[in-house]
């Protein structure tokens, strides 16, 4: 396995010198290069890897946590979330708006099924073009939305079997226990359902998000703490936080609160070792400007929002980093 801490030397990438926010994301980058052990993965590419570490950001006033050191796609964070809460576990309709950052493994399971050397392209393209094709090869199995707002619940039948009986949207019972019992420590959606498991193209990452009630009438912020078991701090982590922060947004204006603070916790946090180039740019630039989340409407229910509803303000990021997606 390659080593990693001969490509980038913490010390000499620039420091803190005020409170802007994304410091501490970049602090996070640096203490994982720094301090990390070098471990095997799944992926076989190799990581450096630290355990538990935490970051708050304040969703205040419009505030969010989009990177400006490197351009984070927003839109498509914000589409992928509102994906999740359809349900949908298929990438056709994240391909359909331009979104591909699902498609590695369905392409790679296509690739190993039939032995085709198809690119990455052409794959998608028959996945919008085809629905036959997309249902076989598009569908990532029950991930994220499915276990939102459909997780499987089974009932006792006289002869000794249990039956499928209806799912239980986790989301709409959130929103409602935050409007009726706003002092209830189960405000929780979970996306680990270990029965499920192995039918999933990718156990959720970003698994837990628990919400918050803090102060009371007008006052009342809701705060979100979200659990990442896993986590790619260069590629998934800007995505992630962008969409907990919007997720946040939308449960706060339909349970009646002001946004408060997202809390992130992170278990195996991780970089991988052929995104030192990635590691070594990005911590050599410093955060600038203040962007903003507004939120254009409220709908009657959090599932009919959509990508016309959200506007990104004062959002002036430094160029693109791309990296490869460890599969």
């Amino acid at each position: 396995m390659q080593s990693a801490s001969a490509s980038v030397r913490p010390a000499a990438v620039p420091q803190s010198s005020g409170d802007h926010w994304e410091w501490q994301y970049l602090a996070l980058m640096r203490r994982i290069w720094a301090e990390g052990d070098e471990r095997a993965d799944r992926t076989g590419v190799g990581t450096r890897s630290i355990f538990g570490p935490q970051l708050r950001f304040d969703l205040s006033d419009n505030r969010v946590p989009l990177l400006t050191t490197k351009r984070v796609f927003w839109k498509a964070a914000a589409r992928e979330m509102l994906w999740f809460l359809t349900g949908n576990t298929n990438i056709r309709p994240l391909l359909e708006q331009g979104v591909t950052i699902w498609s590695d493994w369905p392409l790679a399971k296509y690739r190993q099924a039939t032995g085709e050397a198809i690119t990455q392209d052409d794959f998608e393209a028959r996945i919008v073009a085809e629905a036959d094709f997309a249902a076989r090869w598009g569908d990532l199995g029950p991930v994220y939305g499915k276990q939102w707002v459909d997780w499987p619940t089974y009932r006792y039948r006289a002869d000794g079997l249990y039956e499928r009986g209806p799912g239980i949207n986790q989301v709409a019972q959130v929103v409602e226990s935050l409007r009726s019992n706003p002092g209830s420590r189960r405000h929780i959606i979970e996306g680990w359902n270990v029965a499920e498991l192995d039918q999933m193209a990718l156990p959720p990452c970003h698994k837990t998000y628990q919400f918050h009630v803090a102060g009371e009438g007008a006052e009342a912020r809701l705060n979100c703490l979200l659990f990442q078991r896993s986590c790619d701090v260069a590629l998934g982590l800007p995505f992630n936080l962008f969409g907990a922060a919007l997720l946040t947004r939308m449960i706060a204006a339909q349970a009646g609160y002001q946004p408060g603070e997202l809390v992130w916790t992170g278990g195996d946090t991780h970089l991988y070792l052929n995104h030192a180039h990635l590691v070594e740019e990005q911590l050599s630039r410093e955060p600038a400007g203040e962007p903003r989340l507004e939120l254009l409407r409220k709908p009657d229910s959090i599932f009919d929002y959509r990508i016309k509803d959200f506007a990104v303000t004062d959002y002036t990021p430094q160029g693109v980093i791309r990296a490869p997606v460890a599969v």
